[in-house]
């Protein structure tokens, strides 16, 4: 004789696929109520079965989302790493890539540019990839376009990395005046900053950005792509030290 514990499983399981099972076999009214009764006693006696199934869907959604990352990641490689429109910091030959989408009115983003500036000093063989991504709001979006023609002029990335630091570590929100003023106190041409502002190569750098973030799946800054990894959030300075560490060597540490 099936007993309530036995035959549960197996109620749960047909009741999931009822909607597609009914499609090639059709229920009684007194046979759906056996299952419904089935699965809730089940249920009821074993509430853990919910916390594991639960544990399941999240283990296999985070796969599938890793999955989708590492294939955009592939996509758009060079587009994440050989841009033009990206600035590069570090060293341009170095072994592992880290690129950074960043807000310049992410709050996060203003503690995660200690950790990207430590990488940079303490790993010699680091290429960093900074990249606008202003989902903050029109002050945001109007930031990352002076920061785009602050690039424009400045392919070294030295002066830009100047106004970066000064513009995402000042208080206040981040919108054209406060982008133009920083600008000016780094030492910009501001007169050719003005004319570059209107260059197509400014939407352009955001498309191909904004284009890059969605296939991965990003909706937040900080956000990483460090070798063939997607890193979500700041994370702090060990964390993306690990993850360097797997990029070049394949364990967190070399």
């Amino acid at each position: 004789m099936l007993s309530l514990r036995s035959l549960a499983p197996f109620a749960l399981a047909l009741a999931v696929s009822l909607p597609v099972a009914a499609s090639a076999q059709s229920f009684t009214d007194a046979q759906r109520k056996d299952i419904q009764t089935i699965v809730r006693d089940y249920l009821i006696a074993h509430p853990e079965v919910l916390e594991e199934a639960s544990a399941e869907l999240g283990r296999r959604q985070a796969a599938a989302e890793t999955t989708k990352q590492k294939a955009a990641v592939e996509k758009h490689a060079d587009a994440l790493f050989n841009s033009p429109q990206g600035v590069v910091l570090g060293n341009p030959k170095g072994d592992v890539n880290f690129v950074e989408f960043f807000d310049y009115n992410c709050g996060y983003c203003k503690r995660a540019m200690g950790d990207m500036l430590d990488l940079i000093k303490f790993d010699p063989n680091l290429r960093v990839t900074l990249k606008e991504f202003p989902v903050l709001g029109p002050g945001s979006v109007e930031a990352a376009r002076v920061a785009i023609a602050v690039h424009m002029q400045d392919p070294s990335g030295k002066k830009y990395l100047a106004f970066h630091q000064k513009l995402l570590g000042g208080h206040g929100q981040a919108d054209k005046a406060r982008a133009l003023a920083a600008a000016k106190e780094v030492g910009v041409d501001m007169a050719r900053l003005d004319k570059d502002l209107t260059s197509p190569q400014i939407n352009e750098t955001l498309k191909e950005n904004f284009k890059i973030a969605e296939d991965m799946g990003l909706t937040g800054t900080p956000s990483y792509v460090i070798g063939k990894d997607v890193v979500v959030g700041a994370v702090g300075l060990s964390d993306l030290t690990k993850k360097v560490a797997v990029a070049r060597c394949g364990k967190e540490s070399c």
